[in-house]
């Protein structure tokens, strides 16, 4: 019987790719993902943050996940495989200090304000014009970054809501009111910068003095430490910091 022979060098060949694609760290041909949790509120920012990092990086892809910071500070607890870690604040950082590699480093500030439909219909001037019962007003739930800052502020301001919605992120809070959905909604000062037209600010009296930091970190059991380590410097040196800047956050 004739034997068909097959070539060492493509033996060699599929143990290498096997090899390869074992990887957890790497993609197609050799790409590295890293894989990148942030705060809802950072999507504009680090969506054009990335464009520029893989134009530097060409062996890595940035995967992004976007979510309210408090789930993704459980998804961290309950072990997702996640490389680096940005908060809207401090308290869901603490959550995962466990897990985290170093001293998480705040590279952000961000403040509330309220935001209502084009045209202000309702005529909104302040916060105590929340408190009317014939208003549809949203804000995000106390455990979630932007939610705890409502309260602190509304409590500061001694102005007490009933809102219609509480919702698990900001840019869901954005969307009711850009859609008409809600009269008004508390969000961060940087999305209503992001939703342009599509609704009105309205000055918030005492906003300042409630300001969320943002920090920033890699998770310890990382496979991809080095890349993880590139991105958070890409964030907090002067091209990260002149792109959050020019979204409305401020420095930290």
């Amino acid at each position: 019987m004739k034997r068909t022979l097959v070539p060492a060098v493509a033996i060699i060949g599929l143990a290498l790719s096997a090899c390869g694609s074992s990887d957890p760290g790497s993609g197609e041909e050799g790409t590295t993902t890293l894989k990148v949790a942030a705060a809802a509120s950072l999507t504009d920012s680090f969506e054009e943050l990335k464009k520029s990092f893989e134009a530097e990086h060409e062996d890595v892809e940035v995967e992004l996940q976007f979510a309210g910071s408090s789930d993704l500070a459980t998804q961290i607890e309950n072990g997702a495989d996640i490389d680096v870690f940005a908060s809207a604040d401090e308290d869901n950082m603490d959550k995962v200090s466990d897990t985290v590699d170093g001293t998480p480093k705040v590279f952000a500030t961000n403040t509330l304000t309220i935001v209502t439909e084009p045209g202000n219909p309702q005529k909104i001037t302040g916060l105590g014009d929340l408190e009317q019962k014939d208003l549809q007003v949203v804000v995000c739930a106390p455990q979630v970054p932007c939610g705890a800052a409502a309260e602190e502020l509304t409590r500061q301001q001694k102005v007490t809501l009933d809102p219609a919605s509480e919702e698990s992120k900001v840019t869901d809070v954005l969307t009711k009111v850009s859609t008409g959905e809600a009269d008004a909604g508390l969000v961060y000062v940087t999305d209503a910068t992001s939703a342009g037209d599509d609704v009105e600010t309205v000055q918030t009296e005492g906003a300042d003095e409630v300001v969320n930091d943002y920090p920033i970190a890699a998770l310890a059991d990382s496979s991809s430490a080095e890349e993880a380590d590139a991105w958070i410097k890409h964030v907090t040196g002067a091209e990260g910091q002149k792109v959050l800047e020019d979204k409305g956050f401020g420095a930290p």
